[in-house]
């Protein structure tokens, strides 16, 4: 988050194994054209945005390679959430730096949020760096690489009020061509205390609402299947038309995609606990190609740890928001969650409290983190991150162990149970398999049969392990 792969649907088990890992774009046949690599880090929102980019670049003439020894101009998407995601684009520029020395002409591209974060000092830490770019600067990407071709410098990390790339057709090249990402809102305004995003993506804003319409759209006539809905808060879209006389909220939205086509399936990404409504919840049950799964981030189980990371909301809130899930979507709906063990001050007590919610929601996976102080953050300038590294590790790998557990039991439930998967591609470990996600996103394991990818089908669950679910088709 240095292979080909497919575009990911969110926050599983074989996402987290490689969520470090870059995605790279695909080979574009061209002739004549200059060629453009790009390898994105992080979380989907980077993803959806290197198809943007490769879009922009097409436009100005160049073709995408999927080999970095390949291309005239490389970019990296780059991640600053974490400490560990800046130092892994630190030490693939080392290995870049070797290519650049057999090819001086090769321009560097650094993109996204950590260009954001560090702005022109990158150019001054990484001498090898040409172009820096922040998200809200992709439009002016070619008019950068010209600057940089005569030999200067270009920087561009102007954040923007309006800025969404609604206009823009992403190029879906690194897709499965089953699923794709829609990003509908830029931004946040959230400003949690151990968070970067804000200052790196800049304020929240909506895209128009027909754009996103017209995109599913369009893929669902492209033969995609599946939609994710990108935002950094989903549940926040609002997007108001330039007379005032439309408005639209986040469950209006979702209510206008699950219309494009009843079989193109709809997911989204993230919700926020302090926004997520009834409304949503109810449109959710209301469609049957809306997925039953909500990735509700947590961060803590402890209200004065709550408080200190600005979420806004405390646990009997949070609680609040996963019975109605469960009252309106039902017990099987999936769920998933961030967690965060050693933040600043965090005590053993409350660490427990974290484990305690764990075992309250029974959530199907969940992305779990040690506390890592970013650089700007509130919590950095506020908070001392004095909680030993020894002890945020023990109580990460305690967090992991319960969760594991509570997978497994999750997935046990479906034993017995027919799920209908969409195709994604094969399985992994074996040709002779296919995968596919069902309803509450789940990756279910399948023997191939004369069954293609794209195809829904009836999986009759018979066996599971904490992270996969195994059947066969009936």
């Amino acid at each position: 988050m240095e292979r080909i792969t497919q575009t990911l649907s969110i926050l599983t088990e074989a996402d987290k194994e490689s969520a470090d890992e870059p995605r790279v774009l695909e080979d574009e046949l061209a002739v004549g054209k200059k060629r453009l690599y790009i390898e994105s880090y992080g979380c989907q929102m980077n993803f959806s945005d290197s198809e943007i980019v490769a879009s922009v670049m097409r436009n100005a003439g160049f073709a995408t390679t999927a080999s970095a020894d390949d291309a005239d101009v490389i970019f990296l998407n780059t991640c600053a959430i974490r400490d560990n995601a800046e130092q892994k684009v630190r030490n693939r520029l080392k290995q870049l730096n070797i290519l650049k020395k057999r090819k001086p002409e090769l321009l560097v591209g650094m993109l996204g949020c950590m260009a954001e974060r560090l702005k022109a000092k990158l150019l001054e830490e990484e001498k090898m760096v040409d172009i820096v770019a922040g998200p809200d600067a992709y439009r002016d990407i070619p008019k950068l690489v010209e600057e940089a071709e005569s030999g200067q410098k270009a920087v561009n990390v102007f954040l923007s009020r309006e800025e969404t790339y609604a206009d823009i057709s992403p190029i879906r090249l690194n897709s499965n061509g089953v699923t794709a990402f829609i990003s509908i809102m830029r931004g946040c305004d959230n400003m949690c205390s151990f968070c970067v995003v804000p200052y790196t993506r800049g304020r929240e804003r909506s895209r128009d609402a027909h754009s996103i319409v017209r995109e599913a759209r369009d893929l669902s006539a492209a033969g995609y299947k599946e939609v994710t809905l990108l935002g950094q808060n989903v549940d926040s879209y609002k997007w108001t038309s330039e007379d005032g006389l439309e408005n639209v909220n986040f469950a209006q939205l979702l209510e206008r995609v699950a219309l494009v086509d009843p079989d193109l399936r709809i997911r989204f990404s993230t919700s926020h606990p302090k926004d997520i409504t009834d409304e949503v919840l109810h449109t959710m049950a209301k469609y049957d190609n809306i997925c039953k799964y909500i990735h509700l981030p947590a961060q803590s189980g402890n209200d004065r740890i709550l408080k200190l990371m600005n979420r806004t909301y405390d646990r009997a809130w949070y609680i609040q928001k996963i019975d109605r899930i469960r009252a309106i979507l039902g017990e099987d709906c999936g769920i998933s969650h961030d967690m965060i063990s050693g933040f600043c001050s965090e005590t053993e007590e409350e660490h427990q409290d974290t484990l305690s919610l764990l075992e309250y929601v029974r959530y199907d996976y969940g992305y779990m983190f040690a506390y890592s102080e970013r650089p700007g953050t509130p919590a950095a300038k506020k908070y001392a991150d004095d909680v030993p590294y020894e002890v945020k590790l023990r109580r990460l790998n305690e967090i992991i162990a319960l969760q594991r557990e509570l997978s497994l039991e999750r997935n046990q439930r479906h034993i017995g149970q027919v799920q209908r998967v969409l195709i994604e591609g094969f399985s992994k470990r074996s040709d002779d398999f296919l995968c596919g996600r069902n309803d509450h996103n789940k990756m279910v394991v399948f023997p191939k049969g004369d069954y293609q990818k794209g195809q829904y089908v009836n999986v009759l669950v018979t066996d599971c392990t904490a992270a996969t679910l195994r059947g066969v088709t009936v």
